[in-house]
Formats: C-alpha cells, structure tokens, sequence
C-alpha cells in the first residue's frame, strides 16, 4: 500500500465491548458502528474517515467472541488496525470480516493524527518522518482474505470460479 492513512490511537486493553458495546448489540452493524469506541474514543465514530488507521496498545480485541467488534471497524472505513498484540478471538474474527490487523511492537511510536504509510512486501509501517517500525509478516492466505472483503466474499468468489478444492472424503 503506497496511500498515507490518518492514525487514530487508544490505548492498551481495548476490549470488544468498547468496540461494539452490549447495548446496541441487538441493532445492526451500521448503528453498533456508530458507537464504536465511544467510551474511549467519544470522536472516534463520527470523525473517522474511510482508509483511516485505529493504534492500539497491547491486547487489543481482547475480551469476547463478538464478531461486531472487528466489523464495526471494517462498517467505519478502517483499513487496518496496528498494535503490538491482539486478543486471539479478536485476531481471527478481523480477518475473517476483512479487517488488516498488523502486529508491531512500536505503534505506541505513532502520534495521533499522524500520516503512516503501511509496506505490506517489506513488513513494516513507515512514518511521515521516514522511521520504519518493523511488523509481524502477515501470511499471504489472510491478505488474499482481506483483499477478498473478508472470509465469506473470498468463498463466494472461489465458488464462482470453481477453485475451490474437493473436499478429501468425497474425491
């Protein structure tokens, strides 16, 4: 990715309920969006704009298997979430909707507001002053799965090209 990306930052210990509160759960994907973060972030919703990156701290996504946390960020635009550790239900549920999360030990070296550009072939975040932070590389069957729009969109797409594998019982 050659764009630069506006940083929106939190702290450690984001959990899926600051990220789709309990009560709007009953509501669907735009509205629980509408309130993401809102506890911590009461700007974060309404001022977020389409390609924008959210920092995190450490274990970020913790708490809950609710698949809306990672999707109202995905409703709000985000292109990826940075932080240097991820809850591990958080981490699948955000690929599988088509959210990039990118694990670097040094985003709490990003300011708020600041242009980041993400080098997704060298693995690593490059700042508007030129620092490289180094990530974890992401392996290639969850960019083909963010690329794709998440888990579903990418079997859609499989199924209507026919390159799907045969399921081993039935060959």
């Amino acid at each position: 990715m050659t764009t630069m990306h506006k940083a929106w930052c939190v702290g450690d210990d984001v959990d899926t309920d600051q990220l789709a509160p309990g009560a709007y759960m009953k509501f669907g994907i735009a509205d629980i969006a509408r309130h993401c973060l809102e506890g911590v972030r009461p700007d974060f919703a309404s001022g977020v704009q389409p390609g924008d990156v959210l920092v995190a701290g450490r274990n970020f996504g913790i708490g809950s298997s609710r698949e809306q946390a990672a999707a109202a960020l995905v409703e709000l635009g985000l292109c990826a979430v940075i932080a240097p550790s991820f809850g591990g239900l958080y981490f699948r549920n955000g690929f599988n909707v088509g959210l990039l999360l990118l694990t670097c030990e040094r985003a709490g070296e990003i300011a708020e507001g600041e242009s980041i550009r993400i080098d997704l072939p060298r693995h690593c975040i490059v700042r508007a002053n030129g620092v490289t932070l180094p990530c974890d590389p992401v392996p290639d069957f969850l960019l083909d799965m963010v690329q794709a729009g998440g888990l579903l969109m990418q079997i859609k797409r499989r199924l209507a090209n026919g390159s799907l594998p045969r399921h081993p019982m039935k060959a």
